[in-house]
């Protein structure tokens, strides 16, 4: 990076933004393992638009099922595994922690996002967030970067002052606004 060139990010929540998740019992959910476990049309093209545009791209999810024991490590990593081949993002930070833990890294708390931009020297005001729930919203708020919701059927009453219909539409948002 040169003298003068911001280190900016985007973060994208995983369940939602790259991969759709799972209704269970009327509510959005993880995926529980690889056979329920896909990208979005498009996920690998629109990491890859902003990867071009000097953003770093971190996968930024909450996995409580892992302390759930409701979802195992190593299929957590073949998931993983597969998001990184098939969307190419620089790096997945996930928090394995249910909401009794009280760790930093569970969103809405921003832990995930500060600890990646200490790491590699970030600027939050210049960052993204993308997400699919208020958790996600919080994070972006708690941390200082601009938080994008793509609006779905489950979370119209999220609070949100950035609403698109979808990934494309968020990487078009943050492209055109910098």
């Amino acid at each position: 990076m040169g003298v003068g060139k911001i280190k900016r990010a985007v973060f994208l929540d995983r369940d939602g933004v790259l991969n759709p998740v799972v209704m269970r019992g009327g509510s959005p959910a993880s995926p529980r393992g690889l056979n329920e476990f896909a990208l979005v049309p498009g996920a690998g093209e629109q990491v890859a638009r902003l990867k071009a545009a000097g953003y770093m791209v971190i996968v930024v999810t909450n996995q409580p099922d892992v302390a759930r024991g409701l979802l195992e490590h190593d299929e957590l990593e073949a998931m993983h595994q597969k998001l990184a081949q098939g969307a190419g993002p620089d790096e997945i930070r996930f928090c394995p922690h249910d909401d009794h833990h009280q760790c930093a890294c569970r969103k809405p708390k921003p832990g995930m996002l500060t600890q990646a931009a200490a790491e590699h020297g970030l600027d939050l005001a210049a960052s993204w967030l993308v997400g699919d729930g208020y958790k996600d919203m919080e994070a972006a708020r708690a941390a200082g970067v601009r938080g994008v919701l793509i609006a779905t059927d489950y979370n119209a009453q999220v609070e949100a002052r950035l609403r698109v219909a979808g990934l494309a539409q968020a990487v078009d948002l943050i492209l055109e606004q910098g």
